[in-house]
């Protein structure tokens, strides 16, 4: 899939773990990664995190999930008032928006909630201005916890990197937290835009890991 037809979107709902598994299973995105952001320290580490807030990054294809439908994700799946509370900014309910166009659909979303009775959230709405990622021991942390599903992928993705970037590692990083199941997740690789053989390759591969 070619990234010119991709759109990226910036969240933080507590620990960023949880959130990168979660939508990392939606079909329509392409890409998660987790990491750091909203704060002004450079170089931030999980350790060392200033004033960033842990937060899951997402490539999407726009024409399969809008960000409409991310936002609904979001908001349903998080305590978004009063979550600073808890360990200052690091687990803050955080949107980052890049550009109007993203504004007004998070303004618009957020109007509709209220209209809903949901409320108005706690959430702080601000402009994108730079993405840490995170330590790779952080990157789709389910999904490490399965040696056998690491051990497979990395026929097909030998550096942290790819894995991390990686669609399929983005969904079975679902299944492993229990999002989503296999046959779900073979059904939208199915749909994919590669070659059979590619997809095939895949298919193959997922059915010998051991859960």
């Amino acid at each position: 899939m070619k990234d010119d037809h991709l759109s990226t979107v910036t969240l933080g709902m507590g620990c960023f773990w949880s959130p990168d598994a979660l939508f990392g299973q939606l079909r329509g995105i392409v890409r998660t990664r987790v990491g750091y952001a909203g704060g002004t320290l450079d170089h931030p580490t999980y350790r060392q995190l200033g004033d960033h807030t842990e937060t899951v990054e997402m490539d999407y294809d726009p024409r399969i999930v809008t960000l409409e439908n991310l936002l609904e994700v979001f908001w349903n799946n998080h305590n978004p008032f009063n979550i600073n509370a808890y360990k200052g900014r690091q687990y803050q309910s955080l949107v980052l928006y890049r550009g109007p166009s993203q504004l007004g659909v998070i303004q618009n979303v957020m109007k509709a909630r209220e209209e809903q009775g949901k409320g108005k959230p706690d959430t702080e709405i601000a402009p994108y201005s730079r993405f840490y990622p995170a330590e790779d021991r952080h990157q789709k942390y389910y999904l490490k916890r399965y040696p056998s599903a690491i051990e497979a992928l990395s026929r097909l993705y030998p550096s942290p990197q790819e894995l991390t970037n990686a669609t399929l590692a983005a969904r079975l990083n679902g299944v492993a937290k229990g999002y989503a199941n296999l046959p779900a997740i073979q059904d939208d690789i199915r749909t994919w835009p590669l070659g059979e053989e590619e997809k095939e390759t895949m298919l193959r591969l997922i059915k010998r890991i051991k859960w």
